[in-house]
């Protein structure tokens, strides 16, 4: 596990943070570069291979720090090329990361949460319980370890180019650790991840949406799946703290913000729930004025679930709908379902089962602390 009582996680910071440590123990704060380089470039762990680094400092600096990403517990690949880590968070519980690989780009889904609290109804995670936040390497260390195991950037390899926050967990409600994440990604010290190739997705944390955007340059997505408010309440329940009105200002000032970033809307389209030719209509309608993208999701079926996926003919004509009404529409192409590792499906390993009221609760609770609250 990530972390330790006395020596603190090198993983855990970003440049800015890693520049503080240093000069903490009376170094220069330029050996922050040169430590992230071995960590991000070399993947290197072990103080004693970090040959720039002074002796004195190679043998000082174990007593005081660790560099360490969660564990590998488990690796699946699927028949479409589709990889799945099981990696451990402590205490029995486990996490999931899932790399998607594509004829131009492979796109690695992290998770920031063990568990969620959110309950939205058509996800295997939600309906798990909720476990904890993840620390900041227990973020970054997702995609060091992917990196690693795919040989990410040997023989000039470049496996990862797209980072989604799409996995386990809310991460607007963990900003404070994912934020040093989202540095590591972008920062070329780290991952160098161009802005366009980093996303957050939200279930639709107004105050988090604004903090993101004033924070770091990195793609939204937005999980709306549904275009009025009494729908997506029963399948996003966080809709009753911020309705749909709500939620398209804050996207509305994500994307006139100094970045000018469109805003991606994630619509899982379930059969005979949400799948209507009116609620297309109800979706152009809401979507029209805003940059923005739609990208349709089949549903994903998991165990104990109501729901069923829209056939087909339905998808198609649900895109068809949205798209001659001026939006631009994708339907998700579902990979990794052999393994469970498709959209709404990771569900990883935790301790926590507590009744919808609880993980309200702690999601009420979570709010407050962080100021999310109007």
């Amino acid at each position: 596990m990530p972390g330790n009582a006395t020596r603190i996680n090198l993983m855990d910071l970003d440049l800015v943070r890693m520049q503080e440590f240093f000069v903490s123990i009376g170094e220069k704060p330029f050996r922050a570069e040169q430590l992230l380089k071995w960590i991000y470039h070399a993947r290197i762990r072990d103080f004693a291979q970090m040959t720039n680094l002074s002796v004195q400092l190679r043998r000082r600096l174990p007593e005081l720090a660790v560099i360490e990403p969660p564990e590998i517990l488990r690796e699946q690949t699927s028949t479409d090329g589709t990889v799945k880590w099981l990696m451990g968070s402590g205490t029995g519980n486990a996490i999931e990361t899932v790399f998607i690989p594509e004829i131009k780009r492979g796109t690695l889904c992290i998770s920031s949460q063990v568990g969620c609290a959110l309950n939205c109804s058509f996800c295997s995670t939600g309906a798990q319980g909720f476990s904890r936040n993840l620390s900041a390497s227990e973020i970054i260390g997702q995609v060091w370890q992917a990196a690693e195991s795919l040989g990410h950037e040997r023989n000039g390899t470049r496996r990862i180019t797209n980072v989604v926050f799409m996995g386990m967990g809310e991460p607007l409600l963990n900003f404070d650790a994912v934020l040093p994440a989202l540095s590591l990604l972008r920062d070329d010290l780290g991952f160098g991840l161009a802005a366009k190739r980093v996303t957050v997705s939200t279930a639709g944390l107004v105050p988090g949406i604004d903090r993101l955007r004033d924070s770091i340059d990195v793609a939204l997505a937005v999980s709306l799946h549904a275009p009025v408010d009494d729908l997506r309440e029963t399948l996003v329940p966080l809709n009753r703290k911020y309705p749909i009105q709500e939620l398209m200002a804050a996207c509305s000032r994500y994307a006139a913000g100094k970045h000018k970033r469109s805003v991606t809307f994630e619509y899982t389209l379930i059969d005979g729930v949400n799948d209507q030719p009116e609620q297309a209509q109800k979706l152009v309608k809401l979507l029209r004025k805003l940059p923005s993208k739609l990208n349709l999701i089949p549903f994903n079926p998991f165990p104990g679930t109501q729901y069923r996926c829209s056939p087909q003919w339905k998808i198609r004509e649900f895109q068809e709908i949205v798209m001659a009404g001026g939006l631009i529409a994708t339907v998700r192409k579902t990979r990794g379902d052999d393994i469970d590792a498709a959209c709404g499906q990771l569900v990883g390993k935790f301790q926590d089962r507590t009744r919808r009221s609880e993980r309200l609760g702690q999601l009420n609770s979570s709010l407050q602390e962080h100021n999310l609250v109007p």
